[in-house]
């Protein structure tokens, strides 16, 4: 019994596998960390990139005014291209605007024959990005939905 309590006592005084045992206790948690950060900079940078193309989009828009249907196709073909967006994730769209309301309308024949019809064009960009971590059940899919009024006339 009393060599029990002496190997015991060896064992305690013992410190070659510490390193070992505090090292699988914190790679988990590092590698986590390390994982959820480049996922947020990642997201953080998808929103940059879709700021930055709706800038753009409204500098063309302004630059060539698109009157025409044919030219309103064009400009959505570049956002597309500067975007990487699919074809089903920009929208251009002609708005109308009576007066001063608040609200815009798709069909300026609603006015009334003297209001000042002012005409605008909406530009709406849509994506999703799905990080790592939501395999996991943690979060789900970053959905971005952003939206320009530019006004043409």
């Amino acid at each position: 019994m009393s060599t029990l309590f002496a190997k015991l006592r060896k064992l305690g005084r013992d410190d070659k596998g510490a390193v070992v045992i505090e090292t699988a206790f914190v790679v988990p948690v590092l590698a986590v960390m390390a994982m959820g950060g480049f996922e947020v900079s990642m997201i953080v940078s998808r929103h940059n990139e879709m700021q930055a193309a709706a800038a753009e989009a409204v500098a063309v828009t302004l630059a060539r005014v698109p009157d025409e249907a044919s030219e309103r196709n064009a400009l959505e073909a570049i956002i597309e291209t500067s975007t990487g967006l699919a074809a089903d994730k920009v929208t251009l769209t002609q708005r109308f605007r009576c007066d001063s309301d608040a609200d815009l309308i798709a069909d300026s024949a609603t006015c009334a024959t003297s209001a000042v019809i002012s005409e605008y064009v909406e530009i709406n960009m849509r994506d999703t990005y799905t990080p790592v971590w939501s395999s996991f059940g943690v979060g789900g899919p970053v959905n971005y939905n952003i939206t320009r009024r530019v006004q043409i006339a």
